[in-house]
């Protein structure tokens, strides 16, 4: 099954890994997403016109991360009000779980490098803002003690600080950093009232993609949890403020606290300060998967294009 880990799958390989694994698929259902940095994923019915979707890892190093994925998902089961996905099957050859219902918020337009949005960024619903809010701050305050106990990672407050100074020194070592964005990075890193206190669990890397609306534009689904551990809370509001920018990011916040999530002085400031620190993430994708053709966002990311 190397190939399948390391080649994108031809729809009969997908056919036969399905079968192997007792999920039996009609060919002519079959449509591809091709925008995964790690995984192939075709959304496909079974003979029984069930929706599904399947995902094979592009490269070996996907893999540990997808066993993490596995075990948030396990223990996630009925904890949110959003719906998670619930991998039926688990293997290196495939992941595969029912479709969720609702529309992402946005899809990639992998060409363009940009999203085709669902919902007009400019003009979300207040339910869309007060869902995601609520969804966001059930899963923050999610008890961290028993998610260590169901094996999922956990950064206490001064370790995910100190992962992410050494992230920091990786990228400016093997790629570079333009001085002056190392220097902000320095000042905030360094300084105490940036900071949370404590940690929660995170999604991850919650993107417009990655977030399910109904048809009036509430919150009904969170896709894509490669990433998520115990940490800083802010991380899950990054993506948020890039697309929507400050004024949602203040409302998305208000509708958090509102429903019992950790707002802390600066966290604002703080979202803004790991927004411009995305380029550690970009920089460590490029260094991890060896993938050149990311290489360019990684160099304007951390000013080193002009």
């Amino acid at each position: 099954m190397k190939e399948s880990i390391n080649q994108p799958a031809a729809p009969a390989a997908f056919i036969s890994i399905a079968q192997a694994h007792g999920l039996h698929l009609q060919p002519e259902t079959f449509r591809y997403n091709e925008t995964g940095l790690d995984f192939q994923v075709v959304q496909a019915q079974d003979v029984n016109y069930k929706n599904w979707i399947l995902r094979i890892a592009r490269r070996p190093d996907v893999l540990p991360r997808a066993q993490n994925e596995h075990r948030v998902l396990q223990w996630l089961q009925g904890k949110l009000p959003v719906a998670v996905p619930d991998w039926q099957i688990f293997h290196e050859s495939l992941i595969a779980y029912p479709r969720l219902a609702g529309t992402p918020v946005a899809n990639i337009d992998m060409e363009q490098k940009c999203y085709i949005w669902n919902l007009e960024p400019e003009n979300l619903p207040q339910a869309f803002i007060t869902s995601l809010g609520e969804a966001v701050a059930a899963l923050h305050t999610l008890n961290t003690e028993a998610a260590a106990q169901a094996g999922l990672k956990v950064y206490q407050p001064e370790q995910a600080r100190q992962k992410l100074e050494t992230q920091m020194h990786r990228v400016k070592r093997e790629l570079g950093v333009a001085q002056p964005l190392w220097e902000q990075w320095q000042s905030w890193i360094g300084d105490d009232s940036f900071w949370p206190t404590q940690s929660s669990l995170v999604h991850g890397d919650l993107q417009a993609a990655h977030i399910l609306t109904d048809k009036n534009g509430k919150v009904n689904g969170f896709l894509d949890w490669t990433e998520a551990e115990v940490s800083d809370p802010a991380i899950d509001f990054v993506a948020l403020l890039a697309s929507f920018g400050e004024e949602t990011t203040k409302a998305l916040l208000q509708a958090y606290e509102k429903a019992g999530g950790n707002v802390w002085p600066r966290m604002l400031e703080h979202i803004q300060q790991r927004l411009a620190a995305y380029g550690v993430n970009i920089g460590l994708f490029v260094l991890e998967s060896g993938s050149e053709e990311y290489l360019p966002m990684a160099k304007t990311a951390l000013g080193l294009d002009t």
